[in-house]
């Protein structure tokens, strides 16, 4: 059998692989779910403007660290199941990478900045250490997390599985149009980079859930 061809044939025979494709398979819906609950119900918020990371300030910000802790280490166990079952090096290591960014994002939160939270000036206002931090922390993130979705696209495309390998293409180019419009200071582009994450990460979970089956 080739590298290529156990793509598509690895089964998920064991209970802790299992088990770790369903914590990759429960990552991006339950980060989807608590942020986008917070954004459309927290005061002050505006998804066209704000980054879903901000949610992290505020007295409920508590709540989006948790997410993105949470998140990150359902994103490192469903890479380690991943590597049981694709026979890919490098997309269960890039993946892995980003959630470990996601858990670093979670740890170094965003400043309160542009009127979020409620009650905080407009504008940029000045940025900290943690800020910083935050920005590198998604940056390394989102940067894998492209990767890992071209090089599934990659395996799926080797193995035969066109479908699989187009969404998994489209899911990558998806985040990185998202996050370029967002980082040139594009019109909305707090929204644009939340539906490219999510469209991302969904689709990681979408091949973690598959793989288990």
């Amino acid at each position: 059998m080739t590298a290529v061809a156990s793509f598509a044939a690895v089964p998920a025979s064991t209970t802790r692989t299992r088990s770790l494709l369903l914590a990759g398979a429960v990552a991006a819906p339950l980060w989807a779910a608590v942020s986008l609950v917070q954004a459309f119900t927290r005061n002050g918020f505006d998804i066209t403007r704000h980054p879903l990371s901000m949610l992290s300030t505020g007295s409920l910000g508590w709540l989006q660290i948790a997410n993105f802790l949470i998140a990150g280490a359902l994103m490192v166990a469903g890479a380690a199941g991943l590597r049981e079952v694709v026979d890919s090096r490098w997309a269960p290591r890039l993946l892995a990478v980003s959630g470990l960014g996601m858990v670093a994002a979670g740890v170094f939160t965003m400043d309160p900045a542009d009127g979020f939270p409620a009650g905080t000036p407009a504008g940029p206002g000045v940025l900290s250490w943690h800020s910083f931090a935050h920005f590198a922390s998604g940056t390394i993130a989102f940067g894998t997390l492209i990767a890992g979705c071209y090089v599934l696209a990659r395996c799926f495309a080797r193995s035969g599985d066109r479908r699989r390998a187009l969404a998994s293409a489209a899911a990558g180019t998806a985040l990185l149009l998202g996050n370029g419009w967002a980082m040139s200071g594009g019109r909305a582009g707090s929204l644009t980079l939340a539906v490219g994450a999510i469209s991302a990460m969904l689709w990681v979970s979408a091949v973690c859930a598959q793989r288990r089956r």
